[in-house]
C-alpha cells in the first residue's frame, strides 16, 4: 500500500528501477537499454538497437505478437536533464514516495511511462496479441531528439511499418494532438581586436551580435502582437528564444568574437525555415556591411544544433480517436514543448501524445509524478490490452 491508501502500482518497482539509472543526457543509457532489452525478450519479444556514433547509446525497438505490418508503438525517451545546481529534498535517482507523489529525475519526463509500458508487456504477451505491440525507448530527446531518427531509419530499411504511435510524455493523460516545431542555431561573430580606445578601427563582434539578438526580439514581438494565432496552444503564438550568449575577454579590448544560441519555436503553419531567412536577410544587409568595410574577414556564420517538426493531427484522426479510448478522455489539447512524436508522424506513423504526470514537474528539482497519474496510465494499458489482445 502506498501513503494514499489505494492500491500501489503495478509498475512500481519498474519505476524505482529505471529511475536508478542516471542517464542524463551527456552519459551512456547503455546499461537502461540492456535491462529493457532483456526483460522484454524475457516476455518473448524480438528485438532491435541502434547505437549513436560512438557506441555509448542505443535505441530499443522491440515488438511482441505477431510478425505482420500494422500494431501500435509504446515510445519513450531514456535520457533525463541534469540535476546539478537543483535544491532536491531527496536523492533525485533514488525513488521517494511522499503524500501520493514519486519523486526521482525522470519520474514525470519520461521514465514513469517507459516502466509502465515494460511492467505490462508480459501481461500482454500472456493473453495472446492478435496485432503487434512495439517499444521504442530512445537516446538523447532532452538535447535534440538526436536519436530517434536512427531508429526510425533503421524500421524504415527493416520493412516494419506500424500503424500508430502514443509518445508517453507528461500530458496528464490527456491526449495532445498537435506541438510546435522548433529549430535551434549557434551563431558566432567574427570581429577584429584593437585597444578600445581606438574602437573605430577595430569590428566588435559582441555589439554586432547584440544587434542581431536585438532583431530577434523584435521578432519575437512580432509573433506575439500580430500572431499568426492559434488558440489551441498555450503559447498560442510563434515564440523566438535567445538563450546563450558568450563573448569578449576584458574592458579595454574591442572583442573579437561573440556566441549565441537561439531558437524557433513554431506553430504547426508557420515556416521556421522562412524565420531563418528573415533573420539571416536583415545580417546581411543590415549588419555586415559596416563590419566589411573595416575588415572583410568579419561576419557571421550559423550552425544548427537541433530539428524537431511541428506535430498536427485532426480531432477526427484514427490516432487521436484510440488515444481518447485507451485515456478514458473524450478531451484533447496542444501544447508548446516538442516530442519525438512529430518524427514518427513525418515517416508516415500516425502519433499522438498522452502520457502520466505533468510537464509543469519536469526539468526541474523534486520532480514527481503523482501516483493516481500512474494508476489512470496504468488503465490506459489494460484498455489497449483489451482491443488487441485474444483474451481480457
Amino acid at each position: 500500500m502506498n501513503s494514499t491508501g489505494a492500491a500501489a502500482p503495478a509498475s512500481l518497482e519498474l519505476i524505482r528501477r529505471l529511475i536508478a539509472f542516471a542517464t542524463v543526457s551527456r552519459e551512456s543509457n547503455l546499461e537502461l537499454i540492456e535491462f529493457a532489452r532483456a526483460h522484454l525478450a524475457a516476455a518473448g519479444a524480438v528485438t532491435r538497437l541502434t547505437y549513436d556514433d560512438d557506441r555509448r547509446k542505443a535505441n530499443l525497438f522491440a515488438t511482441l505478437g505477431p510478425a505482420t505490418d500494422g500494431g501500435v508503438v509504446l515510445s519513450g525517451h531514456t535520457d533525463v536533464v541534469p540535476v546539478e545546481g537543483q535544491a532536491w529534498r531527496s536523492d533525485p535517482f533514488t525513488l521517494t514516495e511522499r503524500d501520493g507523489r514519486l519523486y526521482g529525475r525522470g519520474c514525470a519526463d519520461m521514465k514513469s511511462f517507459v516502466a509502465i509500458a515494460l511492467a505490462f508487456a508480459p501481461e500482454f504477451a500472456r493473453r495472446g496479441l492478435i496485432r503487434p505491440l512495439h517499444f521504442a525507448l530512445s537516446y538523447d530527446e532532452e538535447v535534440g531528439c538526436l536519436g530517434i531518427g536512427r531508429l526510425i531509419e533503421d524500421l524504415e530499411a527493416a520493412g516494419i511499418r506500424p500503424d500508430a504511435c502514443i509518445v508517453g510524455e507528461p500530458t496528464l493523460m490527456r491526449p495532445v494532438i498537435a506541438h510546435k516545431g522548433k529549430v535551434g542555431y549557434r551563431c558566432t561573430v567574427r570581429g577584429l581586436s584593437c585597444h578600445s580606445a581606438y574602437a573605430p578601427h577595430g569590428v566588435n563582434a559582441v555589439e554586432a551580435a547584440a544587434e542581431a539578438v536585438a532583431y530577434l526580439k523584435r521578432m519575437a514581438r512580432r509573433y506575439r502582437d500580430s500572431g499568426p494565432y492559434d488558440r489551441g496552444f498555450d503559447i498560442a503564438h510563434t515564440t523566438v528564444h535567445t538563450g546563450v550568449m558568450r563573448g569578449g575577454t576584458a574592458l579595454n579590448i574591442v572583442p573579437n568574437e561573440c556566441t549565441f544560441d537561439f531558437e524557433f519555436r513554431n506553430l504547426p503553419g508557420d515556416d521556421p525555415a522562412a524565420m531563418y531567412a528573415e533573420f539571416t536577410q536583415y545580417i546581411a544587409t543590415a549588419i555586415e556591411p559596416e563590419m566589411h568595410a573595416v575588415d572583410a574577414s568579419c561576419g557571421f556564420s550559423i550552425t544548427p544544433l537541433s530539428a524537431m517538426p511541428a506535430l498536427n493531427n485532426t480531432p477526427e484522426s484514427a490516432v487521436v480517436g484510440l488515444a481518447q479510448e485507451l485515456s478514458g478522455n473524450q478531451d484533447f489539447g496542444k501544447v508548446s514543448f516538442g516530442t519525438e512524436a512529430a518524427h514518427f508522424q513525418r515517416r508516415g506513423i500516425a502519433a499522438v501524445v498522452c502520457g502520466p504526470g505533468s510537464i509543469a514537474q519536469a526539468h526541474k528539482a523534486d520532480e514527481y509524478v503523482e501516483i493516481e497519474q500512474v494508476l489512470k496510465c496504468e488503465e490506459f494499458m489494460r484498455r489497449l490490452m483489451a482491443r488487441i489482445c485474444t483474451t481480457v
